[in-house]
């Protein structure tokens, strides 16, 4: 097997729902970004697919939406376009089918990663057994995100000042990398048909949260939990005899509009374009979890993808764990005994936002572009899945 490389990363800002993107067609979300390849040397023609995360892929991003964005970005009519689905990963998992294509020598180049328009298509616009067939389910115990958030908060203690400290934080963290430009590289502003800047800087950020701020919030997700749902963790989890609802708007991802692409090529293809790669694809995984705490996962994706890298944890200089919720990164964390200062030192999607099918591609841009800044070596990057999954990446710069 052959080395899959990144050669580039680049994403749009994130617009805040109902926000500067608000009008933006998810079309021309990643056929903006499609469009730009060109600028950064890597031309239509040598593009051999592109492959794109969407988690509701109804509507106007239904269909096969890559290959609409293709067209818009006006790349030769011989680029196709694949769509995948695997909830919160789906970014990281386009990558990871890109990066095992290269690997096998199927492909040269592919541009992967993800996009989503959650103020045009709402979560939840897709439907499914999820939202509308509970019967078919019953056996699983599946229960909203957010109370399963709660859930684990519960199981390891943590209180509603653990979880809106970890919010803050990544509120502050968030803001620095903003006033030290450290998405600078990989930013690319979205503009309208008359070349006008409409978003240049994530737009979800709250600069002056403050802990007082975030404790007057309400919890956001103690009416399912009343509803029949913390009933059912009991169920399965009978350690659990009361449920406090930690989680609010203010520490748990942003709903927001946006795209993110990864550039990944062989190492033949990124000589003959005159382009040095960036990082090398270590290894990647995708693993199924409890479906009733389902945001644990990230901690045994982890694990093996690690194994599968022949590597340990002191061997990663940096970690992008998407926060879904506060308590998913605080729980992972305490199981990998990672601290803060290699966690999400940039901030996360409490501050930024969780553009559900894009998320993935962007946390690989922002470990990749960490990880040139400070001169380390290696990066992990994962994400908990709807449904009781997570999904995981080790990269290394090149």
């Amino acid at each position: 097997m052959a080395d899959a490389f990144i050669l580039d990363t680049l994403r749009t800002p994130r617009g805040r729902r109902r926000g500067a993107l608000a009008e933006v067609h998810p079309v021309r979300l990643a056929g903006g970004l499609l469009a730009s390849l060109e600028a950064r040397g890597v031309p239509g023609d040598r593009i051999d697919d592109v492959v794109l995360g969407t988690v509701s892929a109804v509507g106007e991003q239904g269909g096969v939406l890559a290959r609409a964005a293709v067209h818009a970005a006006g790349l030769p009519d011989a680029v196709p376009g694949m769509q995948v689905n695997r909830y919160c990963a789906s970014g990281l998992e386009a990558v990871t089918a890109a990066a095992a294509r290269i690997a096998a020598g199927f492909d040269d180049l592919i541009v992967a990663g993800g996009v989503e328009a959650m103020t045009r298509v709402p979560l939840g616009s897709d439907g499914g057994p999820y939202a509308t067939d509970a019967s078919a389910l019953e056996p699983w115990s599946l229960i909203p995100q957010g109370v399963s958030a709660d859930a684990i908060a519960a199981l390891d203690g943590f209180s509603r000042d653990d979880v809106d400290r970890f919010a803050l934080q990544s509120q502050q963290r968030a803001a620095a990398a903003w006033d030290a430009q450290r998405f600078a590289r990989s930013i690319v502003p979205v503009v309208d048909g008359d070349g006008g800047v409409l978003l240049d800087r994530d737009e979800h950020p709250r600069a002056g949260t403050s802990l007082e701020g975030l404790a007057g919030l309400a919890p956001a997700f103690a009416a399912f939990g009343e509803g029949g749902f913390d009933e059912v963790v009991r169920q399965r989890h009978p350690e659990l005899s009361r449920i406090d609802h930690v989680h609010t708007a203010g520490n748990s991802s942003g709903i927001v509009d946006g795209a993110g692409l990864v550039v990944i090529a062989s190492e033949a293809a990124a000589a003959s374009l005159g382009l040095a790669p960036r990082a090398r694809i270590v290894a990647a995984t995708s693993i199924g979890s409890d479906p009733t705490l389902m945001l644990t996962g990230p901690v045994a994706a982890t694990e093996r993808v690690l194994a599968r890298a022949g590597l340990g944890i002191d061997d990663i200089d940096l970690f992008e764990v998407n926060e879904a919720f506060a308590s998913v990164v605080l729980h992972w964390m305490r199981e990998t005994g990672v601290d803060a200062d290699r966690t999400n030192v940039n901030g996360g999607a409490i501050a930024m936002g969780h553009p559900l099918g894009a998320t993935g591609a962007m946390l690989l841009g922002t470990a990749l572009d960490e990880l040139e800044r400070r001169g380390g070596r290696r990066a992990l990057v994962t994400l908990c899945v709807g449904g009781g999954m997570a999904s995981a990446m080790v990269i290394e710069r090149v």
